[in-house]
Formats: structure tokens, sequence, C-alpha cells
């Protein structure tokens, strides 16, 4: 049995991921930093949980010593900031680096130390729209999805030879969690510039994601999950 683990996995885009490969089949691991009440949810639909703040060197290896040797890493955990720049603290700039792009390079780098061995497996690193475009208000989140999208490229070019291939998942607006700040009217306006005319569900990003793992020659690319809204 494939084995799969998802960060961020319990709650939102991750745990929809979660689903999909579980109802396909695969081993599931979903690792989660604090909702104990979500991941006792997803415990409960047969997904194995485990603790670790992605950010923290030592809870990533322990994670990997819980879970072993994955085919498929999926770097979701991720968290957000709606500020201007001018109030915008060091201390946020470099927690928001951390979960963001230093969480998904502490479980690439360990996921891919097995990758290497057996010459095959699949990481999938879960951007945003953001990252393409940027986001007024949202300067520091963009500039960590956009190192997602850099770190993607590069990390193809160098695990493709060991037959390990690297992609992107840049989802639009989503109804989740991360998104309940926004007024109904904040959302309704989004709903109006997307050309699908609705809002994306993490339904949508898990169908990306499984796209990427069904088709084997395709590496290093970004695929952009939001309806038409990043069109220019």
């Amino acid at each position: 049995m494939k084995k799969v683990l998802v960060t961020g996995g319990t709650r939102g885009i991750g745990r929809d991921i979660a689903r999909e490969f579980l109802k396909r089949g695969f081993f599931v691991c979903a690792a989660y930093s604090s909702d104990e009440e979500s991941a006792a949810e997803s415990a409960a639909e047969g997904i194995d949980v485990f603790r670790a703040d992605v950010s923290d060197e030592a809870q990533v290896k322990a994670l990997f010593g819980h879970v072993g040797n994955v085919d498929i890493l999926v770097n979701n955990a991720g968290i957000s900031l709606f500020k201007q720049i001018q109030d915008v603290s060091f201390g946020e700039w470099n927690r928001l680096f951390a979960v963001n792009v230093g969480g998904a390079f502490l479980c690439a780098r360990e996921a891919s130390r097995a990758m290497i061995e057996k010459k095959s497996g699949l990481i999938v690193n879960i951007s945003s729209v953001w990252g393409e475009v940027g986001g007024s208000c949202e300067s520091v989140y963009s500039a960590s999805k956009a190192a997602l999208l850099g770190f993607t490229k590069a990390l193809a070019k160098e695990l493709g030879p060991s037959g390990i291939r690297v992609n992107s998942v840049s989802p639009g607006v989503i109804d989740t969690r991360m998104n309940a700040r926004l007024s109904d009217g904040d959302m309704e306006a989004l709903r109006e510039e997307i050309p699908l005319e609705r809002i994306g569900r993490g339904e949508d990003v898990a169908k990306a994601v499984w796209f990427l793992y069904e088709n084997d020659y395709v590496t290093g690319i970004d695929l952009p999950v939001n309806g038409g809204f990043s069109i220019v």
C-alpha cells in the first residue's frame, strides 16, 4: 500500500486532499499543529494523524519517525497574515516563512532521502494564487507562497534524475476557515472576479493533486486551481 503524508491535513484543503487519497486506497498520514477536534474527526475517518509543528526541525524528524518512508508528500501546512506592510513585525515575517517555506523545506528534505534510494516519489507544494500574482495587504503571505514556486522548480530539476517529481498547486479563492475573516460582501466581490463565477472548494484542489499523481511525466509545474481568477 502506498503511503501519503499531508501536512496541515486535518482541516480545510489538506483534509480534502487526505480524503481523496484515502478513498483511493492509500495509507494516509495527516500532520496537524493544534486543532485536536479536527484531528479526532480525521482519525475517525481512518486517517493516521500526528501532531507536529512543521517549522520545528525536531518535530518534523519525529513526524517522519512516526510515518516512516512516504511515496507522496503534500506540503499543505500554512498560515496567513492580512496586514499592511507598515504594520507587519519582523517576528510575523519570520513566523510566516518558517511555517510556509521552512516547513516545506524540512518535510521535503526528510521525505526525499528515502525517495532517492527508491528512485521514485512525488512532492506537491500547495502555494497560492497570491504567490503567482501578489495580494494587496498580504505581501508577506504572497512572498512566502512565491518562494514555494521557486523551491518547486529548483527541486524538480535537482530530484528529477532520481525519479522524483516535484510540482505545486496554487489555489485561488477557496471556501475554507482561512477565508472566514472575509465578509459575505467580500466573498461575493471576489466571486464576481472569477470567470467560472463560483468560489472554489477543497475538493477542487484535491483533484488537482490527484491529477499530478496520475501523470508521471509532469514535473516542475505550478497548476493554478482558481476558476480563471489569475488570467491576465
